[in-house]
């Protein structure tokens, strides 16, 4: 007797992961009565967030993204790198920052003795890829956070690295341009938040790496005095 195709995909290894852990047609919680959105986003595990981002319609972007992505990493990170929205090539595979950005941003970390998956948790304020890569919009901005919010409370990061204008001022509830924010210590609800240049930034302007090495060193010296540094931001 054939084996169904499922299981013969997983025979071949060829089954995605994710669909192991949380089919399609499983849906994330239902909300309860009086129950927000956010408030439902809230009390979800991970498998749950997981489906809710990889199903999530709250806002346009939906019709028009490969697929959505919800993060990588580990789970009990200390370092949790937060950047602003997946571009092409994390559209079609599913992960953040796989592009050149990324190989960037996994140069800085393998310079602080750091790699992806290994105490580092990557995601990004939006989960679905913007049109031509254009900047987020506010709504969409609004609509992804909350998923964000619920991943910083599960994974109860030692340290948050903000890489860009719009994952810096999401968190931080602010409109200040980055090199207003970056060189000191800002917090959101009681965890470090260092701010610094995007890696895509970074590419275009090399001149700017120096800056963003301060940064990457302030907040490991942040993680490892277990304590804000000085300058402490809101």
């Amino acid at each position: 007797m054939s084996l169904p195709r499922a299981a013969l995909l997983r025979e071949l290894g060829l089954w995605p992961q994710w669909r192991l852990k949380a089919p399609s047609s499983a849906a994330p919680p239902p909300m309860s009565a009086g129950e927000s959105r956010a408030q439902t986003i809230a009390r979800m595990d991970w498998d749950e967030l997981t489906r809710a981002i990889l199903q999530c319609d709250a806002c346009p972007l939906h019709l028009t993204r490969t697929q959505g992505v919800p993060g990588v990493g580990d789970r009990n990170a200390d370092w949790l790198i937060v950047g602003e929205a997946p571009g092409a090539e994390e559209d079609a595979k599913g992960e953040p920052f796989v592009g050149q950005a990324g190989k960037l941003l996994d140069a800085m970390l393998a310079a602080i003795d750091l790699a992806r998956g290994r105490n580092v948790y990557i995601a990004n304020v939006l989960k679905s890829r913007p049109p031509g890569n254009r900047n987020p919009a506010p709504e969409e901005i609004a609509a992804c956070l909350p998923y964000l919010q619920r991943q910083i409370e599960l994974i109860q990061p030692r340290i948050i690295f903000a890489v860009g204008r719009f994952a810096a001022q999401a968190l931080l509830d602010t409109e200040e341009p980055i090199g207003r924010l970056r060189g000191r210590v800002h917090h959101y609800r009681g965890i470090p938040v260092v701010v610094s240049y995007h890696p895509a930034y970074l590419l275009r302007n090399p001149a700017e790496k120096a800056k963003s090495w301060e940064d990457l060193c302030l907040a490991r010296r942040v993680v490892a005095q277990g304590a804000p540094d000085a300058g402490a931001g809101p």
